[in-house]
């Protein structure tokens, strides 16, 4: 409710959060922030309340990847704060358009030694697109305004607003900017520019457009599949820590290889590809369109005069031209069938794998079974984390949604995810697929899903170890050299069950079709601890 003196900052953010179209808060109450709960009391602004920071922040992510509205976490300063921040850094690298806003000591005490005083701007700043403090009542509002346009602009990414508590809590006696303050500032691209593009991929025989995190939200996705329809020039998006070897893409890295010409289209030129080092095509011409200039002059530096046509413009507004200004498609359909071969490939062998054997099972055998689900609803979401069995999870699964750690390769958020995107899609069905060791991290979140009523379905890979780092010993430095890479095999489905959810153990193939059966049926946040033989990420590659 607004103080009887009259709105104060806490109030002024609630309504310029309304402004902005601000369904849900993500968060985990504290100090500071008790004026913002108290000001969203009857304003239509749902609150999901977590179990630690982190969350807060790893669901404003994934809700804003699923939905294209700017995430909303908010956390009390000091040592919420800073548990908040490192999940800033996976936003960062996903391009997610995420506003933390964290309470802090008042300003008219800092450097008087304030309860949990910290320079909590400075401390976001390395890992958003924008961090500072917010400096009197008046100011909140335009404050917000201008987070919000930040985080969408250019590559979208994350932004933080610190919150003092006099802030909050004084009269506020400015303005409520308008709903157009809070809109993304559009970088277009040059048209003429953009017809060159097209003439020198048109002019290629096998050329790529190669498109970053940004472009894999499902309404950018359909834009791309607009632009491969009208050019006919395959676009292919990237989001994984793996890069080219991303088990999704298929034979990705022999694709590649192949190609004379590439366009960049919000994609950087980073260890994802390389750094323009091969599989990435030696000889190709390379095009780059970015939202930063800075790109440009990082490419020049891994490929040299090989780097050509370049222009500044936002993905998502380069798509749009370059979709309009196709004329024609322009690349052979001989390549295009080709491209679609072999992301698509995944190796025979596979399909022997997934029958059902006895003992441990192949992470092929836990993830084929899951296929039917993630088919029974258009806007089902799949969910994976982890190491080794992310990646499994990513080669065998499809889905109409898909979040996934990102190209930061942080490991942990799968449970925030999955409660996220099941408020993002109240009415499909969210599996996330995570290991023993990930679900650790965050397993609390069971309560949140309960409390909240947030119906999912987490499989767990359960190979009592951190799989990944074991696999790199393993490989490296031999049996006889394994270290600290041990786990026990714990029953997470019985702690999915401590905390109110639905819990199911499964030790052999043929107990999983029903697990996950009745795991949907409970309608309930649940678990299913599948004990697999650890085995390393795969690598696709067609034979010859």
């Amino acid at each position: 409710m607004t103080s009887p003196r009259g709105p104060r900052g806490a109030d002024a953010l609630v309504q310029a959060l309304q402004t902005a179209g601000v369904r849900r808060l993500f968060t985990l109450s504290g100090n500071h922030i008790m004026p913002v709960y108290d000001a969203v009391l009857g304003r239509g602004i749902a609150l999901v309340h977590t179990r630690h920071e982190a969350s807060t922040v790893h669901m404003a992510d994934a809700w804003a990847r699923l939905t294209g509205e700017v995430g909303v976490a908010l956390v009390t300063g000091g040592p919420g704060h800073a548990n908040a921040v490192s999940a800033l850094y996976t936003a960062r690298m996903a391009e997610a358009p995420v506003l933390l806003l964290s309470g802090h000591a008042p300003n008219d005490q800092l450097g008087l030694g304030a309860f949990q005083e910290m320079a909590q701007a400075e401390m976001a700043a390395p890992v958003t697109k924008a961090a500072w403090t917010c400096a009197s009542p008046d100011a909140v509002a335009d404050d917000l305004a201008r987070a919000f346009r930040i985080a969408r602009s250019g590559r979208p990414g994350p932004v933080h607003l610190s919150l003092p508590t006099d802030v909050l809590e004084r009269a506020f006696a400015g303005r409520q900017p308008p709903a157009a303050a809070f809109e993304p500032e559009p970088q277009a691209l040059d048209p003429a520019l953009a017809d060159a593009l097209l003439a020198r991929l048109g002019a290629a025989r096998r050329p790529l457009i190669l498109v970053g995190a940004a472009s894999m939200t499902r309404a950018a996705r359909r834009a791309t599949e607009a632009l491969q329809a009208a050019s006919g020039i395959p676009v292919i998006g990237m989001e994984s820590p793996r890069g080219i070897a991303d088990p999704s893409l298929g034979d990705f890295a022999a694709l590649l290889a192949r190609a004379d010409a590439v366009l960049l289209l919000g994609k950087r030129l980073d260890f994802t590809l390389k750094h323009g080092k091969p599989p990435f095509p030696a000889t190709a011409e390379v095009h780059q369109v970015d939202a930063d200039e800075a790109e440009f002059a990082r490419s020049r530096r891994a490929v040299g005069d090989r780097l050509q046509l370049v222009g500044q413009a936002d993905a998502a507004s380069a798509v749009r031209t370059l979709t309009e200004r196709a004329s024609a498609r322009i690349a052979a359909a001989d390549w295009l069938d080709e491209c679609r071969a072999a992301l698509a490939f995944r190796p025979p062998a596979w399909d022997t794998l997934a029958a059902a054997t006895p003992g441990r099972l192949h992470p092929v055998q836990m993830l084929r079974p899951l296929q039917a689900l993630l088919d029974s609803h258009p806007d089902a979401v799949l969910v994976c984390d982890g190491g080794e069995i992310g990646q499994w999870a990513m080669a065998c699964l499809r889905a109409p949604h898909r979040v996934n750690n990102g190209v930061a390769g942080s490991i942990g958020a799968g449970l925030p995810y999955a409660l996220a995107a099941r408020c993002a899609q109240p009415e499909a069905p969210v599996v996330a697929v995570m290991g023993d060791g990930t679900v650790g991290f965050h397993i609390a979140e069971f309560d949140t899903a309960v409390r909240h009523g947030l119906g999912f379905v987490a499989v767990i890979g359960n190979d009592a170890r951190w799989n990944a780092e074991y696999q790199i010993q393993l490989r490296d430095y031999g049996p006889d050299r394994l270290l600290a890479c041990e786990l026990l095999p714990t029953r997470y489905d019985q702690v999915a069950q401590a905390f109110g959810g639905h819990g199911e153990g499964v030790t052999e193939a043929a107990a999983l079709a029903p697990a996950l059966a009745r795991a949907v049926a409970s309608g309930q946040p649940a678990c299913i601890n599948v004990m697999i033989e650890g085995a390393p990420a795969p690598t696709i590659k067609r034979a010859g």
